[in-house]
């Protein structure tokens, strides 16, 4: 009993040191953050995805208190930064900025990539989902809808051209779905970017492009390309007179929601009471009436979810791109 007795007292400095460290580590996460939050940007600076994150980089600062900071690690169609996240110290204070690309198709499109989409992230946030539309050029394609425009294209098949800004991008995925859905014969051009593929589309080196509605406004307003349907459940506010896709009543076509969501992700492990109090600050950021009327004039729409919810949405959006790729036969090394 004497020798337990010793043993037990010989414990208690460790652990005490334990029960210490155990506080301290909880008081730690009580205040986060105390210092600077990163958003690392797997995309080049003026993207339309960088767009996006600082538009509500000012509120979320004032929101958390704290600066946040977007440092770029563009290339490989976001998978450099991802792979940084998936590796960085899961203390909340270095996140990104991701997609339903980065977190969702790159899995089927890339074979190797050295992380998982999602066992190596925590879903925090979503922030908006971004509408592509079926856009064409009338003098290429002279048809007013989409069913003409099916029935053109099935007329000719393997005669029409169309643009996407890039193998594996939100553009080309998109198409694909479409394609796949209603058994359209199309060929694909890949551009570099945005502005390179609809270029092509307004000058009819390609028929059309499914691009982003903040992207094609200005070309639509100027009457030089025509808007057919966008790839939404719900119609989209900026362009209220454009139906869905969904809604032609075409086969194939019902449920059909190709829009893209941008949301934010903590490195597996991250504390859920960090996650929730970021959870929290972004969903106040996004819904901001200055940041909600901004989005929505760019023809986005807002997406705001738990991060049980969202987890659903990056696991739901991972399984039918999986679908999608296999059913083009898409694949990038």
């Amino acid at each position: 009993m004497l020798d337990l007795f010793k043993n037990m007292r010989g414990a208690a400095p460790a652990l005490a040191a334990c029960l210490a460290l155990a506080a301290t580590g909880a008081q730690a996460e009580a205040n986060w953050p105390t210092k600077p939050v990163t958003l690392i940007m797997g995309f080049p600076a003026g993207s339309g995805v960088d767009v996006v994150a600082r538009a509500i980089q000012d509120p979320l600062s004032k929101s958390l208190g704290q600066p946040v900071i977007i440092d770029y690690k563009s290339g490989a169609a976001g998978n450099i930064a991802s792979e940084y996240v998936a590796r960085a110290k899961a203390d909340g204070y270095t996140l990104s900025f991701g997609t339903a690309a980065t977190h969702g198709s790159n899995a089927a499109l890339y074979k190797k990539l050295p992380f998982d989409v999602e066992a190596d992230f925590v879903p925090v946030a979503p922030v908006l989902d971004v509408s592509n539309v079926l856009t064409i050029n009338p003098s290429v394609m002279p048809v007013k809808t989409l069913k003409e425009f099916v029935d053109l294209v099935k007329a000719n098949p393997g005669k029409y051209n169309y643009a996407s800004t890039g193998n594996g991008a939100g553009t080309h995925m998109a198409f694909a779905e479409l394609n796949s859905r209603l058994g359209l014969d199309m060929v694909h051009v890949p551009y570099k970017g945005g502005p390179e593929a609809l270029t092509a589309v307004v000058r009819g080196e390609t028929c059309c492009i499914m691009n982003q509605v903040q992207t094609v406004l200005p070309q639509y307003k100027a009457g030089t390309v025509r808007l057919l349907a966008v790839t939404t459940a719900k119609p989209v506010a900026a362009v209220s007179e454009v139906p869905t896709i969904a809604a032609s009543g075409l086969p194939g076509t019902k449920g059909f929601d190709s829009s893209i969501w941008f949301g934010v992700f903590a490195p597996k492990g991250t504390d859920p009471a960090i996650v929730d109090k970021l959870n929290a600050a972004i969903s106040a950021a996004v819904q901001q009436p200055d940041v909600r009327a901004r989005f929505e004039s760019q023809g986005n729409s807002l997406r705001v979810e738990t991060p049980a919810q969202f987890k659903q949405t990056v696991h739901d959006n991972r399984t039918k791109w999986a679908e999608v790729v296999k059913a083009a036969n898409i694949e990038l090394n």
